[in-house]
């Protein structure tokens, strides 16, 4: 069994401004978010990790080095949501823009594109779902972080728990909390716990 610590990256400018959709831009963190990692990584003194990974992109990073002090090995499946036009801007501006981009993707993320040229749900469950596979291929035991987004986790937790994907953000992540469920070898998924304090 698997023992999976996963991680919303600490907060950046673009979060805190009204959250403005960072996606696939590469924006630090904010003196704030570094605090929130350093904060998890007092949480996490009492959990021996076997591995850490992360998205590329340097707020995951940096929070997954902070809270963990290891060596973190990047992957590219678990980078953020590509937004497509929503890119750069809040809810609100690209509301103004074009409303009913946003209703095509509520009501169906799994097959419409996020921002009308980014990815759809389908997809980025399916790349977060390959991370997790191959992990469970290399490892049968062991705890595990894992630092991603506010997107991609909110998608693979629907989607793990049988929720419609329309259903992700009917829970929230936490910038810098950790989640934790567990992966069986037979295909099993559990989630002990959402936004947790260890």
């Amino acid at each position: 069994m698997l023992n999976i610590y996963l991680i919303r990256h600490g907060e950046t400018a673009w979060n805190a401004d009204n959250n403005r959709y960072c996606g696939r831009t590469d924006i630090p963190l904010t003196e704030k978010g570094l605090k929130q990692a350093e904060t998890l990584r007092q949480q996490l003194l009492s959990i021996k990790l076997d591995g850490v990974f992360s998205s590329p992109l340097q707020r995951a990073y940096m929070t997954a080095q902070i809270a963990t002090g290891a060596t973190v090995i990047k992957d590219e499946r678990l980078i953020e949501a590509d937004f497509g036009g929503w890119e750069k801007k809040t809810k609100e501006e690209f509301m103004a823009e074009n409303a009913r981009l946003w209703h095509n993707w509520m009501s169906d993320p799994a097959n419409n594109r996020a921002g009308g040229t980014g990815e759809t749900g389908t997809e980025i469950v399916q790349r977060v779902d390959a991370f997790f596979q191959s992990l469970q291929q290399q490892y049968t035991t062991g705890n595990f972080l894992v630092a991603a987004h506010n997107g991609v986790n909110r998608l693979y937790l629907a989607h793990k728990l049988g929720m419609p994907l329309r259903n992700y953000r009917m829970f929230f992540m936490e910038n810098s909390a950790a989640s934790m469920f567990t992966l069986e070898p037979d295909g099993g998924f559990m989630l002990r716990y959402l936004n947790s304090k260890f």
